[in-house]
């Protein structure tokens, strides 16, 4: 869990006192000590869903819906977890980076997200 932690830090650079929020059900990996102070040298808020909530979680339960339909059960049988990490890897950068998604203006999250936090900036020059 820490290397994911790891590489996500490192592909975002969160900036420290930005109000990032690292939200996770109550796995016991997500709790553990050196995982909850990665976090906060990180400067990461932690969050934790509420017991017997379905509802706190229920975009990450989306996605990795759509991650076992796309990539585990399409692709499968897997010969190596090497082979799951690999696609795993694939399909995170495909899905975040060049995945058109209808809601969002049929565009990448990424560039929805680069878009808006264009756009807030702007805003705050704007008042400044």
């Amino acid at each position: 869990m820490l290397d994911a932690l790891e590489q996500a830090l490192h592909e975002r650079r969160p900036l420290q006192g930005a109000g990032l929020v690292h939200h996770s059900d109550r796995g016991s990996q997500y709790l553990a000590l050196r995982y909850t102070e990665r976090l906060a040298e990180a400067g990461v808020e932690p969050s934790v869903g509420s017991v017997g909530d379905s509802y706190d979680n229920a975009l990450a339960e989306t996605i990795n819906g759509l991650f076992k339909t796309e990539v585990i059960h399409r692709r499968g049988p897997w010969r190596s977890f090497e082979a799951v990490e690999f696609a795993t890897l694939e399909w995170v950068d495909w899905f975040n980076t060049r995945r058109l998604l209808e809601p969002i203006g049929n565009v990448p999250p990424a560039e929805a997200e680069a878009r808006y936090f264009t756009q807030a900036a702007g805003q705050a020059l704007a008042t400044a």
